[in-house]
Order: structure tokens, then sequence, then C-alpha cells
């Protein structure tokens, strides 16, 4: 036993062959999580234009990026419980993944075609409505997407597999992305905002193409098991059927909050992701005023080489993480993992020299195992929460645990977001002075960089330290459940 009461005795189970979900299937769920991640690293790499292609200040660029997102506060939820609570014989999830992919894609083309020479609160304006609606169509394709990972298979070590697998395709995005701000501001381009306006073009035809492919090929456990239990149920009318969705919708969302596993994962998720995040835009100043004294072409070469170094060695992390997952156990898998990013995190302190530019490369692999790990690992271990829930309250609930999860993954990154345009106006930065900033600023600038990820990481493994769901543990929730309502298919 250790001193958070749980067992250090690791149980390795055999993964059944009806358990296993094939490779072409893994790797369409794993589509889906890079057009989850596209979305994402898109609208958090374009958002410097706003910055430094339309002049508007760091702190509101911080606002226009936050308060959007402040929204899945209700709508990341509500759509989990639609997503639990829908009926129809394509199942619960794909319908919704097959439209919002649309949405999203069309809505995000729209929101980077920005008018030239308005002022800032029209632009201002302009992407905060902008936002709203594609980021509703983003949570109407990413809630049953995620959940529908959470139930293709109820076995410990698939489960973890899936993730993996998922996590390798999903980590093609932040190949991309990191050259977003080279793209954008390429020679054929008149100016950054142009470069914006096409690139989002070519994003938003990506996202519906791929997008729509998790709907139409993959497959859910429980379909028949939910038709069946509705058609028992008594009809009642419109008024009185949305009185008890509304107030089922809240009695499910205070359970969810209550599961004390659940809310470790999160803590844990949003410390390790906002950590990561709130500093991944804030390294960007750091690299160009620091390190290149202003050059924003070179330092944008920079900060795409240092993120596709990362985004490469992801791929290796992810294998690996999943390897030691199946030999050591989760809980193990991720404390070496978030080990290894703080040290990266560190060197970064060192390896960000004016003198030897080249080493802003280095810390980038270490750095790596940080999200790498988390997603890999988080996926799986919700998946082994949702049964325990289903064990305690007789319900399938992955729509409103994968809902809550990621709304709090997007909460880190709204408070990445302000927090960094905040934290960046407190150092002193000044675009308006280029290359001539402050020696004061520039320490602040680098001080905030490591410290802030370095002391999120270590709260996040105290939570982890904590969570108690084994796999001797999960394979025992197993059992209870098939003995209670017998295996499932899919459908």
């Amino acid at each position: 036993m250790d001193k958070s009461g749980v067992s250090t005795q690791h149980t390795h189970y055999k993964t059944a062959p009806e358990d296993r979900i094939s490779f072409v299937h893994k790797v369409i769920y794993g589509i889906g999580g890079f057009v989850n991640n596209l979305l994402g690293a898109a609208i958090g790499s374009m958002m410097i234009v706003l910055n430094l292609g339309l002049g508007m200040n760091p702190a509101v660029v911080g606002l226009l990026g936050a308060i959007p997102r402040l929204t899945d506060a209700l709508t990341d939820p509500l759509m989990g419980y639609i997503s639990d609570n829908t009926h129809t014989r394509w199942g619960r999830r794909r319908p919704y993944i097959f439209i919002g992919a649309i949405l999203a894609g069309l809505t995000f083309m729209a929101l980077w075609q920005l008018p030239s020479g308005m002022s800032e609160n029209f632009y201002f304006w302009f992407f905060m409505i902008g936002s709203i609606i594609f980021y509703l169509g983003y949570t109407i394709f990413a809630t049953p997407w995620v959940a529908l990972g959470y139930e293709l298979t109820p076995d410990y070590h698939e489960r973890t597999r899936l993730m993996g697998t998922q996590n390798f395709f999903s980590q093609f995005a932040f190949i991309i992305s990191p050259w977003f701000l080279v793209m954008m501001q390429a020679s054929l381009f008149d100016d950054m905002v142009e470069g914006a306006s096409y690139l989002a073009i070519v994003i938003g035809v990506v996202v519906i193409a791929l997008g729509i492919l998790p709907a139409l090929f993959l497959r859910e456990r429980f379909v028949q098991v939910l038709v069946a239990e509705t058609q028992g149920e008594v009809r009642v009318s419109v008024w009185e059927g949305m009185k008890r969705n509304v107030t089922d919708f809240f009695k499910g969302f205070v359970a969810t909050l209550k599961v004390r596993p659940f809310l470790l994962l999160c803590i844990a998720t949003f410390l390790v992701f906002n950590g990561f995040i709130l500093i991944s835009a804030f390294q960007s100043y750091v690299i160009i005023y620091y390190v290149f004294g202003g050059n924003t072409e070179l330092g944008a070469e920079y900060v795409g080489w240092s993120g596709t170094v990362g985004s490469i060695s992801s791929f290796l992390v992810i294998v690996l993480v999943t390897w030691m997952s199946s030999r050591w156990g989760k809980r193990r898998a991720f404390f070496i993992a978030m080990s290894i990013s703080m040290l990266g995190y560190a060197l970064k302190w060192f390896c960000y020299n004016p003198d030897y530019p080249w080493l802003v490369l280095l810390p980038a692999p270490l750095m790596t195992f940080g999200l790498a790990g988390l997603f890999t690992l988080m996926g799986a271990m919700v998946a082994d929460v949702c049964d325990l829930d289903e064990l305690q309250t007789h319900e399938r609930r992955e729509g409103m645990f994968g809902s809550i999860f990621w709304w709090v993954v997007k909460l880190g990154m709204s408070v990445a977001i302000a927090g960094g345009g905040l934290l960046l106006n407190a150092t002193g930065f000044d675009v308006e002075l280029k290359g001539n900033q402050s020696e004061s600023a520039l320490f602040w600038m680098r001080f905030f960089d490591v410290l802030v990820p370095l002391v999120a990481t270590a709260l996040a493994m105290w939570a982890i330290a904590l969570f108690p769901l084994t796999e001797e543990k999960a394979h025992e929730i197993r059992q209870q459940l098939e003995a209670r309502r017998g295996k499932l298919n899919p459908a």
C-alpha cells in the first residue's frame, strides 16, 4: 500500500480477442482526434494575427480567446447530456459527430474573413460573435466523438491502446500548426491577415472531409440495450418532457462532479494542460524577442522548428507511455512522463540563449512528455471511471463525463490565453518597441515561461497520486457489470 491507500502491486489481465478494436477503426477514431486538435491548435496559434496583424492589445486578444470558451461551461455538459439521451437507429453519438464537423468547418472559415480598415471595437465584436458560433459547432462534434471513444471497448488495456493510437494521429495537428505563422506571412499574401483568411479556408475543408469519418465508419456498443430500455417508457407531453430533461440534466451534472476519481483526473488535466498552453503562446514571444531580438520572421521559423521537433517526438512518447502503462499501470506511467516534461521546462532557462539559438530545439522533445503522456492516459482513465459510475448509478454517461472533462481542457485553454495576455502585459512587454524590449521585460518573460508549467505539473502529479482505480479494481468492476447486464457487442 502507498500513502494514498492504493495497492502498489500490479495485476495484469490479458485482452480478450472480442475486446480488441481493429487497427483501421482505431485509425478512424484517431482521425477524429486530429480534427479535434487541429481546430483547437489553429484558433490558438492564429490569434496572434489579431495582435501582430491588426495591432490589437494582447490583453484584449486574450479576452477574445477566453470569453467564448466560457460559453462551453453550459454547452459542453448540455451537449453531453443530449448525446447520452439521444436514441436513434444510428446511435447516440454518430449523428452529432457528422453535423458538428460540417458546422465547425464552415464557421472556422468564416471567422477569419476579417474585413480591412475597421476599428479595434469592430474586430472585437466580429471575432467574439463568430467565435461563439464556431465553438458551438466544435462542441457538437467533439463531445459525442470523445464519448464514443470511452465506450468502444470494455478492456482496461485496449482503452489505453485506443487512446494511444488516437493521440498518435492527433499529433499530426501539432506538427502542422507551429508553421501557421510562417504560412500566414508567405510572400504570396499581401499581409498576415490575408494569409489567415486563406489558411482558414484550407483548414475548414480538411475539418469537414475528415471529421465526418468517425460518424460513417464506427459503431456504438450501447445502442441495442438503450433502445430496448426506451421501448417501455411512457410518452409524456412536450412540456413535461422538457421539464424532466432539464431536471435530469442538472441532477446528472451534479452527480458527475461528485465522482471523486473523476475530479482528480480533471484537476490533473487542468493543471498540466493549462501550464503547457499558457507558455506555448508565451514562449513564442520569448523566442522572437529574447533569442532573436525581435526578428519576427526568423523567430517564427524557430518557433515552427521547435514545435515540429516536439510533435515528431510525441509519436515516440505516445508509444513509450502506452507501453509503460501496460507494464506498470497508468498512474506510474503518468508520474514518469510528467517528471521528464518538468526536466524539459527547466532546461528552457539555459537553452533559450541568443548566442546559441539552435538550443531552443533541445527542451522540445522532453516537454512533449507532458501533453502526449496526459492525453494518452487520461482518456483511458476516464473510461474506467465511466464503468465505476455505471456500477453505482446503472447509467452510461460517457457524454456527460467527456463533456465536463473536455470543458476543463477548454477552460484551461481560456485561462491560459487570457492569462498569457495579462502576464505578457505585466512583464512590461510593448509590441511598439519591437526588438528594443527592456531587460526587465525579457527577464520576467523568461521567468514565467519556466516557472508556471513546473509548478502546475508538480501539483498535477499530487492529484494523480490519489487516483484509486488500478487495473485490478477496473477488472473487478467490469466483472460486476457484465454479471448484471451481460456483455455488449457493437451495433
